[in-house]
């Protein structure tokens, strides 16, 4: 069966359409997308205008299908993609809502007012990063810092050295606990 007929509608739909702003912002990747549910709200209009459905069910091969069907003459158009099993039900709504979005899109050719393609066809310019410069580590205490730290003329340099030194744990467990037993 020749589908002239529903072309003749799609076309005239497809004028009236236009292009489609993206109206939606994804803060993640932060870039703009349509948003499904305001792409439907201006598609579904001026298809049905033209006696054109649009269903978009989910079969059992996991395949989220995008159809356009001429009321009148049951000619149709579709676009299908398969998607994954997934397990988790949020991932699984989001993979559906994505596949329904971009399936719809690519089957009306739509286009966009902020066209992310355009941007992502320029060349990417190379970023360079120069490293930042170690920052030298901090010293390690040694028995002899300890030991005078331990002495009661000089506990109150003891936080200092707790921030300032690098000390294995029990070092600073000698440290701490001196310090506490120098201030009582």
């Amino acid at each position: 069966m020749e589908n002239t007929k529903i072309y003749a509608k799609l076309f005239a739909a497809k004028k009236q359409i236009g292009k489609i702003s993206k109206d939606s912002t994804n803060p993640f990747f932060k870039s703009k997308y349509f948003d499904v549910n305001s792409l439907l709200e201006h598609v579904e209009p001026i298809l049905e205008k033209h006696g054109l459905l649009l269903l978009q069910p989910i079969n059992e091969l996991n395949q989220v299908i995008t159809k356009i069907i001429d009321t009148e003459s049951g000619q149709f158009v579709e676009s299908v993609i398969q998607f994954t099993k997934i397990d988790n039900p949020q991932q699984l709504g989001s993979a559906i809502t994505y596949f329904r979005r971009y399936t719809l899109q690519s089957l009306l050719g739509l286009q966009a007012v902020d066209d992310d393609g355009n941007h992502a066809s320029k060349p990417v310019p190379i970023q360079i990063k120069t490293p930042e410069p170690a920052k030298p580590a901090k010293p390690m205490i040694t028995p002899e810092q300890i030991e005078n730290l331990s002495k009661y003329e000089n506990f109150k340099h003891i936080p200092t050295f707790l921030n300032a030194c690098r000390m294995s744990p029990e070092q600073r467990a000698t440290l701490e606990t001196n310090f506490k037993k120098l201030q009582s």
